[in-house]
């Protein structure tokens, strides 16, 4: 059987063969199953050689002669192709080890490290204790599902979260573009990181530059933007320079944050923590809903952060993924690799199959292992030094750990608060400023740079540039109706509007997974069900936070209560909004479930655990 793929020869990935499937279809007599006896390259028809696995390690493109690849018809054996053209035809490439493909969830667990696991949860459980740490929990496990949900489409196919948007409404990529500006357009992480720095270099205060007087910390955060933008110039994979920075942060601030505990003998809170089972689903009074949705939404990276995980894994080489080009650095001089805007598809041959269940649980496992371990051991360490140290306080979050935190340290656990927090906000706007250009890259070159014929890595490389210049724009010279405030009220509304937008997108990949892919590479029922309640999870939060908001500025009709009943008239309205999204996302999800049903023949080879 030919798969278009390199065996043992280290250089296959410079190769342009276009696969040969001919001989492995459902149209003839049943496949014998395949080898599982390795070979010499020590891999067989399923899993790849540890030479094979080992490209993945960087990143990895395999050239096909796109033009000369059969086309997928109309049956359902392939994805709706929607509102697009329709997918050529390969094989999907043999399954590498965890081992080699990780990457694209460090770089999320970057994006997570400086939001909620190192303001927003500390702050809550320092005013809560651990009665609100369900709720982490909770958020974590949801986000886990929801990113390895926003995959699927790219793992099958090879094509962007934001293609896959395209092809349901062209409207789609342009919304969640301007959700993201908004959410993500806040310099605050950066702005948080310099105010560390400054507080323990003793630099607080001001400097006088151009004949005006400028707080310290916002020259830091300018300077700190200019770094980010100088590190996409070392690599010409712009990508392979983000993951190397953001892992090689990600073990000093994961180090730092384990040692802070011992240091401090925080881990004696966690004693108290089997009592808070009690409050589990429960709300304490007086929580600001804000800083709240904030939390559930960075219980992880978060909104438009999310949907970079399809666009990374794409760049990584997953799946249909490792067909696509990646975005090269257009100042290096190298020749750009094609991004095709109609992606490939697999045909469900019982390799296939098999491959796709083997990468499946490679792609949750990578998440798994790096993204919700990660959280898990760094928050609630966090968590408990805020309870031990500030508990009750009011404070914001940077000014608990410096204000309320430090003073009480000596000069070890004082110096590793100041590298958690400093690295923490320096990983996380860096993984923002990634995930914020390469997804607003990718949104307006799908829904008109493609059409208009721009060119994909000038696009990002400018949109870097330009969001860079921004950045450092509103650090040094934002003024009403943000005068005064401090590095932590961006942080409040970004993560406010991270968490409303994770709403519709939720819905949206729960909707088209089950509609427009092929019966083998759906969502199983129990991921179904999952996604259901984290529809429902993000919908009501963000309606109490848009009722709140709206009381705020004095539309008093549109009030929103946790228990629904005793909203306002607009209240009322806000919540059927929410219950018509929900029972639509429910209902025609499970009917897509149903009529793809014993479709594809020997689809149950596909199936793994959670698939």
């Amino acid at each position: 059987m030919s798969d278009g793929r390199p065996g043992s020869d280290a250089d296959a990935s410079a190769r342009s063969d276009v696969p040969d499937d001919s001989d492995d279809s459902n149209a003839g007599p049943p496949e014998s199953a395949p080898s599982t006896e390795p070979s010499v390259a020590g891999g067989d028809d399923v899993y790849a050689s540890e030479v094979e696995g080992k490209q993945y390690r960087g990143t990895w493109y395999l050239p096909l002669r796109y033009e000369e690849l059969e086309e997928s018809d109309d049956s359902d054996d392939y994805p709706d192709s929607g509102d697009g053209g329709s997918f050529r035809l390969a094989d999907l490439p043999r399954v590498p080890r965890v081992g080699h493909v990780v990457g694209p969830s460090a770089i999320m667990l970057g994006a997570s490290l400086g939001s909620g696991e190192t303001l927003f949860w500390p702050v809550l459980t320092a005013q809560y204790g651990w009665a609100v740490f369900w709720a982490f929990v909770v958020g974590v496990f949801t986000q886990f599902l929801i990113n390895t949900e926003l995959q699927r489409w790219t793992l099958a196919t090879g094509e962007s979260i934001f293609r896959a948007f395209a092809r349901v409404g062209s409207y789609w990529p342009w919304a969640f573009l301007v959700g993201g500006l908004i959410s993500l357009g806040w310099p605050g992480w950066a702005a948080g990181a310099a105010q560390v720095a400054t507080t323990a270099l003793g630099l607080d205060g001001s400097v006088a530059l151009f004949g005006a007087s400028l707080a310290t910390w916002k020259l830091v955060a300018a300077v700190l933007m200019g770094v980010i933008w100088l590190s996409y110039q070392v690599s010409s994979v712009m990508y392979n320079a983000v993951e190397v920075f953001q892992i090689g942060l990600l073990f000093v601030a994961i180090g730092a944050a384990l040692l802070l505990v011992a240091v401090t003998g925080s881990w004696v809170e966690f004693a108290d923590l089997p009592a808070a089972a009690g409050s589990v689903g429960t709300l304490p009074e007086g929580l600001d809903i804000a800083v709240f949705l904030g939390g559930l939404a960075f219980a992880g990276a978060g909104g438009y952060l999310n949907l970079s995980q399809s666009l990374w894994m794409r760049e990584k080489g997953y799946g249909m993924g490792n067909y696509q080009g990646r975005v090269k650095n257009p100042l290096r001089g190298d020749d750009p690799e094609p991004i095709e805007r109609d992606g490939f598809a697999f045909r469900p041959t019982l390799t296939n199959l098999r491959r796709w269940r083997g990468w499946w649980r490679v792609v949750q496992l990578e998440h798994l292992l790096t993204f919700v371990l990660g959280l898990l051991l760094v928050a609630p360490a966090l968590m408990s030094v805020a309870i031990r140290y500030a508990s009750g306080s009011t404070a914001n979050a940077i000014q608990m750990w410096l204000g309320d935190v430090v003073p009480l340290l000596g000069p070890v656990g004082s110096f590793l608060v100041f590298a958690v927090l400093f690295v923490a906000l320096f990983t996380t706007e860096y993984a923002i400023v990634e995930s914020f250009v390469r997804n607003s890259a990718d949104a307006l070159y799908e829904s008109y740079g493609r059409e208009a014929g721009w060119d994909l890595p000038k696009l990002f490389w400018r949109l870097l540039t330009a969001f860079c210049v921004w950045g450092v724009v509103i650090i040094l010279l934002f003024s009403s109706p943000f005068e005064g405030q401090e590095p932590f009220f961006f942080l409040v509304v970004g993560a406010a509007m991270s968490g409303v937008m994770m709403w519709p997108y939720t819905a949206l990949v729960l909707v088209m997974n089950t509609t427009r892919l092929p019966e083998h590479v759906q969502p199983g029922w129990a991921r179904v069900v999952g996604m259901w309640w984290a529809t429902g999870f993000y919908g009501y939060f963000s309606v109490l936070l848009i009722g709140t908001w709206l009381t705020t500025v004095g539309l008093e009709t549109f009030r929103t209560v946790p228990t629904v009943l005793g909203s306002g008239t607009g209240g009322y309205l806000l919540w059927a909004g929410y219950f018509v999204v929900q029972t639509y996302a429910v209902t025609k999800s499970a009917a897509g479930k149903r009529e793809a049903a014993g479709t594809v023949a020997d689809a149950d080879e596909a199936v793994g655990r959670f698939s």
